[in-house]
């Protein structure tokens, strides 16, 4: 579709070109890439200056840590500053959203550098700061789910930190810098294979690459109907989405594992936990006392206006007494170890007699319809349904916080909900929007690298005309597993690339430079992090050491990564330069 086709429905923008913001940055940018250029030994002027990508691919803080040694080695060699478009999936925006944090990061990457390491090698979030943010995600959203877990309990692990900045800070930042892209995919289409589940998001747009539908990014997750906004949410925080980008760090089994391991860890100390609830509480009960004094009255000032209020019910909340409070606790702690022990293949047995005992207790006896649901006739245990049902009768005994927000977890894992946003092309009709997007007030969105590792599709976009993609592979596994699939579903889309032949005796042992062009293609650079350059005759201790599923790295083990992956850029930059060159030389003569 060309400009002038554009079409927007309410506040939503339903068109493939760039915009506005995107082109005025690019055409700053362009001037700066010229620059730094001209100061290389190349032959370029205003009219071939090529648009050159830079991928980083998931791979959990081995990603993270690879593209920040990367960056470092390619400010060294005077050509970051080549770079027009900075784009990731997963690990690699956990890396992008610490180094945006400083609006001209790429004229001090140094210092930056040295910040972040220090940092993500240094003590961990406190249990009161991850319990303090947990609480505004719960209460300040519509769409409470495991995506903002993920990102308070696993997320601060790797990164140190709870980053509150918004992705729209960066609007208006100057030219300096890349221009950032962020990936995640609708679940949705991905499971369906229909669709556009490639999902894209800048510090001024969210939306399908494809497609080509798009809102702005500061109203990004609010409530839409029929392309207008009906329902304000806040902007999300770069914490938020660093979990929405990089949640598959293992196969589901793990992640399930881990969360309700990391779950059992936030709430089991149970002094605090019931601290915090005492503070609900009060504040609850003070609300429903002023409430009920304005309902005695009958009246409410507003504006300087008398106004009947509604009938309301004064406490709309259960107040259980301690005991019964520190029966449920313990409750769901057991059914946090339930899921755990059934994951792990033990016996849960015990955990069960424990749970049906509290909940005899606190009912009084009469608790043989939650005991019967929880268990049917036949005895077969399915956590999924014991998860349920223990948590709607929870609920209805207490909800306040933490305990409303624990059960909800629960919920939420039994469900397996992730990165649940209002959909902002919730009953538009056009053409262009593929039939599946419309559908749902809600849509879910995950992490891109469960279809495709790396952000391929992001800069395949026509109108951002790439000429040079420099894909940096962080993956574990397959080290062309990304290039190969990206050359395959380009195939069947129809969108141009390069034909991808990797030699046989490469699989096993990757060497660290590969070119792949074709004719009227972008040029395609695979840089694979663990190579034979690299690590020489270790190349399977190196991929040992850094698993994507596995805890924090020590300093060393930072400084390592950083070194062997800045390598690949150093031992390459003649190499490098080459392909910049030729890619200059090619847009000459598109010219």
């Amino acid at each position: 579709m060309s400009a002038s086709k554009c079409r927007k429905s309410g506040e939503v923008r339903i068109e493939p070109s760039l915009n506005k913001s995107e082109q005025e940055f690019v055409a700053k940018r362009r001037i700066s890439v010229l620059q730094s250029l001209q100061k290389l030994p190349t032959q370029c002027n205003q009219d071939n200056v090529p648009n050159i990508a830079l991928l980083g691919s998931g791979g959990g803080q081995r990603a993270m840590v690879g593209l920040l040694g990367s960056l470092d080695q390619l400010d060294k060699a005077g050509l970051l500053d080549c770079v027009l478009y900075l784009s990731g999936v997963s690990g690699s925006t956990w890396c992008m959203a610490s180094l945006y944090q400083e609006p001209d990061w790429s004229t001090k990457l140094q210092a930056v550098k040295e910040r972040i390491v220090r940092r993500i090698s240094g003590d961990p979030v406190s249990w009161s700061d991850k319990f303090a943010k947990l609480k505004k995600y719960f209460k300040g959203k519509d769409h409470f789910s495991l995506t903002d877990v993920w990102a308070v309990l696993a997320v601060t692990t790797f990164v140190k930190e709870i980053d509150e900045h918004t992705l729209t800070d960066q609007q208006g930042h100057n030219n300096r810098n890349p221009f950032p892209i962020y990936t995640v995919i609708d679940k949705t289409c991905k499971q369906r294979s229909n669709g556009d589940p490639w999902f894209e998001i800048t510090p001024y747009e969210a939306g399908y690459s494809l497609s080509g539908a798009f809102v702005n990014a500061s109203i990004f997750g609010s409530q839409f109907h029929e392309g207008s906004r009906k329902n304000q949410q806040n902007v999300f925080d770069m914490l938020y989405l660093q979990a929405l980008c990089g949640s598959a760090l293992a196969d589901e089994l793990e992640i399930m594992k881990l969360l309700w391991q990391k779950i059992k860890e936030l709430f089991q100390q149970k002094d605090k936990v019931l601290e915090e609830y005492k503070k609900d509480q009060q504040e609850k009960s003070q609300e429903a006392k002023g409430r009920e004094r304005e309902s005695a009255l009958g009246l409410n000032l507003q504006g300087g206006f008398k106004v009947k209020l509604p009938e309301i019910n004064v406490f709309p909340f259960k107040d259980p007494n301690p005991a019964s409070v520190d029966k449920c606790y313990q409750m769901l702690m057991n059914l946090v170890d339930m899921n755990l022990a059934v994951l792990n293949g033990k016996d849960p047995s015990a955990l069960d007699e424990s749970i049906r005992a509290k909940l005899n207790d606190i009912s009084g006896g009469q608790s043989q319809r939650i005991l019967d649901k929880l268990r049917p006739a036949d005895k077969t245990l399915c956590m999924k349904n014991y998860t349920k049902e223990l948590c709607n009768y929870l609920t209805d005994q207490i909800n306040l916080w933490p305990f409303d927000a624990w059960m909800y977890i629960c919920t939420c894992m039994y469900l397996w909900i992730w990165g649940r946003n209002y959909n902002f092309l919730h009953d538009i009709t056009d053409e262009a929007v593929p039939s599946t997007l419309p559908k749902g007030d809600t849509r879910d969105y995950i992490d891109a690298g469960l279809l495709l590792n790396s952000p391929y599709f992001s800069v395949l976009r026509k109108e951002r005309n790439v000429n040079l993609i420099i894909s940096l592979d962080f993956s574990e596994g397959d080290p062309f597993l990304t290039v190969k699939d990206a050359a395959e579903m380009c195939r069947k889309q129809n969108i141009p690339f390069p034909q991808v032949n990797i030699p046989d005796q490469d699989i096993e042992k990757p060497k660290d430079f590969y070119v792949f062009k074709g004719q009227n293609t972008p040029t395609v650079i695979h840089i694979p992090l663990f190579n034979v350059v690299n690590c020489g005759d270790k190349l399977e201790d190196w991929r040992k050491k850094y698993r994507t599923f596995q805890g924090a790295y020590s300093a060393e083990m930072i400084t390592d990564l950083m070194n062997v992956a800045g390598k690949n850029i150093s031992n390459c930059k003649e190499k490098l330069m080459m392909e910049i060159s030729a890619a200059i030389g090619q847009k000459a003569c598109s010219c």
